[in-house]
């Protein structure tokens, strides 16, 4: 079991990695034209997917991920290759379907898959913020420190509850023509998030090319 300064700087690494106030224009652009009750779903929906991503990191991430023979370099790669397709779709301005559009079923039906990808992976619990929580998880053994981290965890997919809670106030202030002109710019920023992922899963797959 690791002192309480060592458990802080990893809850403060963790938040830095997953960067829920970051996600805030995403989550505006994902949750546009929604209802108020079908967003506190999805929060609801993404925080609880977050929480369990990364408990199953914590617990049996490394095991489960060389089970199926996949490197922390090779879901590098395909969470920047997903990153990069939205991106696509956010820079032609269409990544916020508005419900009105859709039909009430395929509403109830799509409102958890996005919450889950790509909201809660790979953009919140991504292939930093499991490989993170991987490594966490080995500096110390014993049934306090898998507690205390676990409790991080939660505390960590509280956060990203807060800031579904948040984004509403966000997208008042923004506007509609603000959040067309920012779906842009975040497109922009998430092509070349997609990029450094699959940059850096490249190098851990293939080290020549550092």
């Amino acid at each position: 079991m690791l002192d309480f300064t060592e458990y802080a700087k990893i809850f403060i690494s963790l938040f830095a990695i997953l960067d829920p106030i970051g996600i805030i224009p995403v989550i505006i652009l994902f949750t546009a034209g929604m209802s108020a009750p079908r967003r506190t779903r999805i929060g609801r929906v993404a925080s609880l997917a977050v929480c369990a991503i990364l408990l199953t990191a914590l617990l049996i991430g490394q095991n489960l991920l060389a089970f199926f023979g996949i490197s922390i370099s090779s879901f590098r790669v395909a969470g920047g290759i997903l990153l990069m397709l939205m991106a696509f779709k956010m820079l032609n301005g269409n990544l916020a379907i508005s419900a009105e559009n859709k039909p009430m079923g395929d509403e109830e039906e799509t409102g958890p898959i996005h919450a889950i990808v790509p909201l809660s992976i790979p953009l919140l619990a991504g292939p930093g913020s499991i490989s993170a929580v991987i490594l966490e998880a080995h500096k110390a053994a014993g049934i306090e420190h898998y507690a205390i981290m676990s409790l991080i965890i939660i505390l960590l997919s509280a956060t990203v509850w807060l800031t579904f809670l948040i984004a509403p106030l966000v997208e008042q202030r923004l506007g509609k023509i603000g959040i067309d002109v920012f779906t842009r710019l975040m497109g922009l920023v998430l092509a070349s998030i997609s990029v450094e992922f699959i940059a850096g899963g490249l190098r851990g797959l293939f080290p020549a090319l550092d």
